[in-house]
């Protein structure tokens, strides 16, 4: 995975198929036979002759609802033209993958081609956090991936040393990294938000975490009951 090719607050190319036209705008260019999967209401312009409809019957309504939220909606973009997505004005990232997997918590996902495939599955190695287990969007395959952001976003290289993140602040993650959880009962004080003891998620290994600088207090990961 080019983590140059994961970039904020730079404009778009003439051509390449996704990019950041402003820090807060995703421009996609929309060619024939190349649909794209977006949040349904991400869509603030377009110009040439673009298309918008439900989600294709392939995809699993786990894998939308953890996108869009509870009885929300993912919608299919075909066409020819611009197109311009926003969400709620969060900083919009760009990345591509190359036959590769990413875990993405799923309501930062924007939009991705929807050649890509997008499962549920379980988060390893944090099965002490609660005994049902923990799932996470997983994307699989080569293409273009758009995520946005509360603020401009870190990548953190996981390779050298492990890596522990606030998963508040979590957005995705290089997937089939090691993973454990670490609790740090004395200083939740300090540095968790919330009451109780504070909470982190190590990494380990070849690949890469992005995080945002705020904290999303809403439901991060799925529980499966």
């Amino acid at each position: 995975m080019d983590l140059q090719t994961l970039n904020a607050h730079r404009s778009a190319a003439t051509g390449v198929r996704m990019g950041v036209h402003s820090s807060k705008t995703l421009k996609v260019t929309m060619v024939s036979g190349q649909d794209l999967l977006a949040k349904a209401g991400s869509m603030i312009a377009y110009d040439g002759y673009v298309q918008f409809d439900g989600p294709p019957a392939t995809l699993r309504r786990s894998a939308e609802e953890m996108v869009s939220g509870e009885g929300g909606k993912l919608m299919l973009c075909r066409g020819d033209g611009d197109l311009y997505l926003a969400d709620y004005g969060g900083d919009v990232l760009v990345l591509h993958l190359n036959n590769e997997a990413l875990s993405v918590n799923g309501p930062t996902l924007l939009a991705c081609d929807a050649s890509l495939q997008l499962t549920i599955e379980p988060v390893k190695g944090l099965a002490k956090l609660s005994g049902s287990g923990l799932t996470n969007l997983v994307i699989r395959g080569t293409g273009w991936v758009a995520l946005v952001s509360r603020g401009v976003p870190i990548s953190l290289d996981c390779a050298e040393r492990e890596t522990y993140v606030d998963p508040d602040a979590l957005i995705a993650w290089t997937d089939g990294l090691d993973m454990k959880a670490r609790r740090t009962m004395k200083a939740s004080a300090l540095i968790g938000r919330g009451s109780g003891e504070a909470f982190q998620i190590g990494f380990k290994g070849r690949g890469f975490v992005v995080v945002q600088p705020s904290e999303d207090t809403g439901d991060r990961f799925k529980i499966r009951g």
